[in-house]
């Protein structure tokens, strides 16, 4: 389902008034970076996460590929803002693109050749739908990321995502829901479009920034997170053998958030469901929209920063009056027993991260309760 405005060069425009010629080099070339961000429904109101880190790391992939972009940094986080505003939305799947148009034909693009800014907003739900509570079945690929200094892995560049489309289509074909590349060593890289976790005697493992993956924002929040726990994480090579003997395996990014693997190559991980590290960490991520885990870094951005100060000011006030007392405004944290409890795999009132119905699964995740586009696919 398209939403009704996007943000083109500059301005607000109906989506169908988004147009570029077939001559767009990018069209030919690949010559386009991109970002995908997410906009959560939270109790202040529609808010970004982590926008300005997404917005560097556009900037840094222009910079990759000689691009540029024509907007500063908070030009483009500000569009982004507005887009939400424009929409009317509460939740959303956000996809700035930068991208050489149309110049001419040639692998390097003439002197002066435009280069175009395009921003879109989708309603989206969990990338890879139901395994985000259940676990995702996914196979290793036949297909390995390039070696270093081929393609550069950290700059989110569309002709990069080849790889990714090769990746994936194998995996579908094998009824698999997603597929995970070997770099170029044969050690694990990451997914078509997600970077890998695994979780072995109580350690979080996962590939370094050098095996060929994308350095991921929502890789970096989970590593984050993960020491907010108390848990311990070791960045090393692993065999693909690593898959087939972990307690747990999980895979994060942007849109498919934090990801169960319940099986990989039809062999069954740990006990084929979530376990209680990927759990504790679902609920710490989550938590985050909802208020269950302190935004402590400052990884929320809000549509309306005037609006939601004052929502939050209201129930600070309302919680005031109903315990008598004053309060401040620090959000709610889940106790530290519970999530110890919920990593050693005992039963607490906050272990389970998600309701079963596929309603109260968006709305937990704050994302407004949509039905998904057929149209279009999303990458992390």
């Amino acid at each position: 389902m398209n939403t009704a405005f996007l943000w083109h060069n500059g301005r607000i425009k109906p989506w169908a008034e988004a147009t570029v010629h077939v001559s767009t080099h990018a069209l030919h070339y690949g010559s386009s970076v991109f970002e995908g961000e997410r906009v959560y429904a939270t109790p202040n109101g529609p808010a970004y996460f982590r926008l300005a880190d997404h917005t560097q790391r556009l900037f840094e992939s222009a910079r990759v590929y000689d691009i540029a972009i024509g907007y500063s940094e908070d030009e483009i986080s500000t569009a982004c803002l507005e887009l939400i505003r424009a929409n009317g939305m509460r939740s959303a799947y956000v996809r700035p693109i930068v991208f050489r148009g149309a110049g001419g034909l040639g692998v390097l693009p003439k002197q002066g050749a435009p280069v175009e800014v395009a921003i879109m907003a989708l309603d989206w739900g969990a990338y890879l739908g139901e395994a985000i509570e259940k676990g995702a079945d996914v196979c290793v690929s036949s297909w390995h990321r390039p070696a270093p200094n081929t393609l550069p892995s950290w700059a989110k560049a569309g002709g990069n995502y080849l790889s990714s489309q090769l990746i994936a289509a194998e995996a579908r074909r094998g009824g698999y829901d997603e597929g995970i590349a070997l770099g170029h060593n044969g050690l694990l890289s990451e997914g078509a479009g997600e970077n890998l976790f695994l979780v072995k005697k109580g350690k979080l493992l996962t590939p370094p920034t050098s095996a060929g993956i994308l350095a991921g924002i929502t890789r970096d929040s989970v590593i984050a997170l993960a020491a907010d726990l108390g848990l311990t994480l070791e960045e090393r090579d692993l065999p693909r053998e690593a898959l087939y003997s972990a307690d747990e395996i999980f895979m994060t990014g942007t849109a498919a958030e934090i990801t169960p693997v319940r099986s990989v190559d039809r062999k069954t991980v740990g006990r084929g469901e979530p376990g209680p590290i990927t759990r504790a960490l679902q609920q710490a991520f989550f938590g985050l929209f909802d208020g269950r885990t302190e935004d402590r870094r400052g990884w929320l951005e809000y549509v309306d920063k005037e609006a939601s100060r004052a929502v939050a000011l209201d129930r600070e006030d309302q919680d005031a009056a109903i315990r008598g007392r004053t309060t401040s405004s620090t959000a709610v944290v889940p106790d530290r027993e519970d999530q110890q409890a919920a990593i050693h795999g005992r039963t607490t009132s906050s272990t389970a991260v998600v309701p079963d119905r596929e309603d109260q699964q968006a709305a937990i995740h704050g994302r407004t309760p949509q039905k998904e586009p057929a149209s279009m696919e999303v990458s992390a």
